[in-house]
């Protein structure tokens, strides 16, 4: 067995002491920068893990556009936003832009021109999703032109999205049919890193549009047949009572041979999901995604109690829920 290493005091190792306000935060494994000799883990990196533990549910309530923040941090291959920042743009800095994914799977990228990508679908390490993008965010801002920037831990408090984006900015994505996004129009060759990134990422997006018709829609083409992920803001409980009015009506259709087969549970909100034929095109969405939405409404405004029949289609509706985040 072997033998258990002795505490050694921060006096002994010749490093510094800092005040608990001032450590910063550093590998779980490795010595805690207090000095006490413990690693991280087990002395001021307690603080940390018990943040990721607190899990915020819905971190983009708040924001301009939540469902689609939803939608492309869950759902959408390729897509881009320009962000709005309070008080705008520093100095240097031409444009902000959400990205779904960047190449190598960076946290951020500041391009040659000053411009700032902000990657989406990455981990969490706080809890708070929100708070790990703005952190990301910052750290973009500061990072000089041409370089990535590499992922953290975050620390337990700092600013959230909330803080850094403006709430009157308007949130408009543009889905792409692939990630060509990554290389500047001017660049003549990407990286050779990026290019292979690019090549395997391209190879594995899924054809994807946004409705025009209604909000945080989006259809998508798989090799069986398609579908349509409808990111919707109502309450949970709320929205499964008014889908359960409409499924035992028949009224959950979007045209001859689809389905309304279930749904899933994102960032605290609700993503039902539809099965489409294969013939069946994104444009031809529109219109009875649009009439649905206006029974949805509909079913949303009745509180009279749910028959047995509704009932029976509640607890379908449940039994076919799947939680993502």
């Amino acid at each position: 067995m072997a033998k258990k290493r002795p505490q050694t005091k921060a006096g002994r190792t010749g490093q510094a002491q800092v005040t608990s306000g001032e450590i910063p935060v550093v590998g779980a494994r490795e010595p805690c920068p207090c000095g006490s000799g413990r690693r991280y883990k087990a002395c001021h990196g307690r603080e940390a893990a018990h943040a990721v533990t607190e899990h915020v549910q819905r971190p983009f309530e708040g924001l301009p556009g939540e469902c689609d923040w939803v939608a492309l941090r869950e759902l959408v291959p390729a897509a881009t936003v320009p962000l709005t920042l309070k008080g705008g743009l520093p100095e240097g800095v031409p444009s902000v832009t959400l990205a779904t994914v960047l190449p190598m799977a960076w946290p951020a990228l500041r391009r040659d021109d000053g411009s700032v990508l902000l990657g989406l679908q990455n981990e969490s390490s706080s809890g708070d999703l929100a708070r790990d993008l703005a952190d990301t965010l910052q750290r973009a801002l500061e990072t000089e032109p041409g370089n990535p920037v590499p992922p953290r831990r975050v620390p337990a408090e700092g600013p959230r999205l909330q803080d850094l984006l403006d709430p009157e900015g308007a949130f408009v994505p543009e889905v792409h049919p692939g990630f060509e996004f990554w290389v500047p129009q001017s660049a003549d060759a990407a990286d050779p890193e990026v290019a292979a990134s690019l090549e395997r990422a391209n190879a594995a997006a899924i054809p994807t549009v946004k409705l025009t018709s209604v909000d945080a829609a989006y259809w998508c083409e798989t090799p069986d047949k398609n579908h349509l992920r409808w990111v919707m803001p109502h309450p949970e409980e709320k929205l499964l009572d008014a889908l359960a009015r409409l499924q035992a009506a028949g009224g959950t259709t979007l045209g001859q041979d689809t389905r309304l087969v279930g749904s899933f549970r994102a960032h605290g909100l609700m993503v039902p999901v539809w099965d489409l034929p294969t013939s069946m095109t994104a444009e031809e969405c529109e219109k009875p995604a649009a009439e649905f939405a206006e029974r949805l409404a509909g079913a949303l405004a009745s509180d009279a109690p749910l028959t047995a029949e509704e009932r029976r289609a509640r607890g379908g509706l449940t039994n076919r829920q799947v939680t993502l985040s």
